[in-house]
């Protein structure tokens, strides 16, 4: 009787894992790099996004932060209290807009919309 009710708790909690991990895939949205600056420590990127313009910010020398040459991206945002900013946090991938699965991650971002 045990053995019959670890494993049903082993095949529900596989179920859920499975059925709720689609959940946590988040879009890569295109977007496009305008220009890139450091002032006092902070690299701030202009980006665009559907005509709006946005900024990403970061801690110089903090893993994940660089400043991005001109040219298009891949966007994700990230859910509320994910990621290391205490902010809208959004990762920048570098590939081919086609495939947004194959594309290669560049850095982690706090959001400012404008």
């Amino acid at each position: 009787m045990k053995r019959t009710v670890s494993l049903f708790a082993v095949l529900t909690a596989a179920f859920v894992m499975l059925a709720t991990q689609p959940a946590f895939v988040q879009e890569r949205t295109p977007v496009k790099v305008t220009s890139s600056e450091i002032v006092t420590g902070v690299v701030i990127v202009h980006v665009e996004k559907d005509a709006k313009s946005l900024e990403l910010q970061c801690n110089q020398g903090t893993g994940g932060c660089k400043a991005l040459a001109s040219g298009s991206y891949l966007m994700v945002e990230l859910p509320k209290n994910y990621g290391i900013y205490d902010c809208k946090n959004v990762e920048m991938y570098r590939g081919d807009q086609a495939k947004p699965d194959a594309a290669g991650l560049i850095g982690n971002y706090c959001l400012i919309e404008k």
